[in-house]
């Protein structure tokens, strides 16, 4: 059974998403970030993508080199980390880092936001990405 990794601080999406990738706990994902510098509180998580790109690279993952702009559901590769929820701040782009995976058939996302009533979602309706981030070898 999937358990989705659940984001433990209001800005932890990034670590949570990198988590769900890589099957590991948010506090251990968390204390890797923090060994690379890398912190929740910094809004830079959500608004830069070199983080998350760090933090799988560092386990050996790789990720596409650009964002892909967002077409459909059906063009996504079977792992992606999505942006989701864009908004901006002073002039500055933020999301909602989530993990899109295709497996046996099946598509679905982990949103690590703890407010949700399912972690597993298959609500495509509701979410509306920008672009996406191909991970490979994962």
């Amino acid at each position: 059974m999937l358990k989705p990794v659940i984001q433990e601080e209001p800005t932890g999406c990034g670590i949570a998403s990198v988590a769900n990738v890589l099957g590991k706990t948010y506090s251990e994902m968390k204390a890797v970030a923090n060994a690379m510098d890398i912190y929740a509180e910094d809004k830079s998580l959500w608004s830069d993508t070199q983080y998350v790109r760090g933090m799988l690279s560092s386990a050996g993952v790789e990720t596409s080199p650009d964002e892909i702009p967002f077409e459909s559901w059906g063009c996504l590769p079977d792992l992606a980390l999505l942006s989701i929820k864009h908004h901006q701040e002073a002039g500055k782009n933020f999301w909602h880092w989530v993990v899109f995976k295709r497996q046996e058939g099946q598509e679905f996302v982990l949103d690590s936001a703890s407010y949700l009533p399912s972690n597993i979602r298959t609500d495509f309706d509701e979410m509306q990405p920008k672009w996406f981030i191909e991970v490979m070898n994962a």
